[in-house]
């Protein structure tokens, strides 16, 4: 049988460790034979969940019998790790076994050096960190998980259930990760990534020093605006107005223009039954076609498919 083992680290996030507890150890095969064994272990016989303290039954020697470990993230994921825990992936690593991580589950796997050199994701909200801390990580912020093959890392929270239903598939099929679908009431798939989720925080964090412009444009944005009205408006020249941008944004000011009229076109696909083609119009967008290519360019998934995954 297939045994999953589940690391416990000190301060570990409780529901990153709960997902895949829950969904490999309720995995039936035909006949009702369980697909999985899982166990939780950790280098301390008692370990911290936020506000819980769980006592495990296994230590770090169980990674030894296990097909698939499984890193939950911790609450701080720049806090230190064990060095016995780093040694017992690495070894674990060099016998061929199966790593996974969930949302800053990641931090763990660059820290013992897993990463380096491969592709690999975490919560959108930990990018800058995880660049600085594991530059030679190829890092996409993005998508819901990552599979390399025998390195899976997965983004923020219920990516992690994707993850793990992904890792059923791969082990047993579709049959059986539809049924464990069914039982966790998930999708089996959820189309787009993490783009879909974060283009409001990553518009709201903004520098505050373009704040006048950026408050007209959020009020003017349904407007036939150009470049020439930005800098008119800021009163600057349109060449001091783009580096004062890419300096407090990272963006050109056109596609602030375009974030900020796809966070409102998201605003009415999740609270209004206006068509896509009445909305992008109401958003400043001339051509429904562009507006459809820009919102799947920056949410990473088609209006429709948005309002489907958030309308009540």
């Amino acid at each position: 049988m297939h045994t999953v083992a589940v690391l416990a680290l000190p301060d570990t996030i409780a529901f990153d460790l709960s997902t895949p507890i829950e969904l490999f150890g309720r995995v039936r095969l035909p006949g009702w034979r369980p697909g999985y064994r899982v166990l939780v272990c950790a280098a301390e016989p008692v370990v911290t969940a936020g506000p819980l303290r769980l006592a495990t039954d296994h230590g770090l020697d169980a990674l030894a019998r296990a097909d698939t470990i499984v890193v939950p993230g911790r609450n701080d994921p720049a806090s230190p790790t064990p060095a016995a825990v780093l040694g017992a992936l690495r070894e674990a690593m060099a016998r061929g076994t199966r790593i996974a991580s969930i949302c800053v589950g990641a931090f763990t796997l660059g820290a013992a050096g897993l990463l380096d050199g491969r592709r690999a994701t975490t919560h959108w909200a930990a990018t800058e960190r995880f660049r600085t801390a594991f530059p030679a990580v190829e890092l996409d912020p993005d998508v819901l998980y990552v599979d390399s093959g025998q390195i899976i890392t997965s983004a923020g929270a219920t990516a992690g259930i994707d993850m793990c239903l992904h890792l059923i598939r791969r082990d047993h099929g579709a049959a059986v990760a539809a049924d464990a679908a069914r039982l966790a009431v998930a999708p089996l798939h959820r189309d787009g990534g993490q783009a879909q989720f974060i283009l409001r925080a990553r518009l709201d964090s903004a520098a505050a020093g373009l704040g006048q412009l950026l408050e007209w444009i959020e009020e003017n944005a349904y407007r036939d605006l150009s470049l020439d009205d930005l800098a008119s408006r800021a009163a600057m020249s349109i060449r001091t107005l783009n580096r004062r941008f890419r300096e407090e944004t990272g963006q050109t000011p056109m596609q602030w223009l375009n974030g900020v009229r796809i966070r409102q076109a998201q605003e009415l696909l999740e609270t209004t039954d206006h068509g896509v083609d009445r909305i992008a119009h109401q958003v400043g967008f001339t051509s429904p076609t562009n507006f459809r290519a820009q919102f799947k360019r920056i949410s990473g998934v088609a209006p429709q498919a948005y309002r489907t995954t958030f309308r009540g």
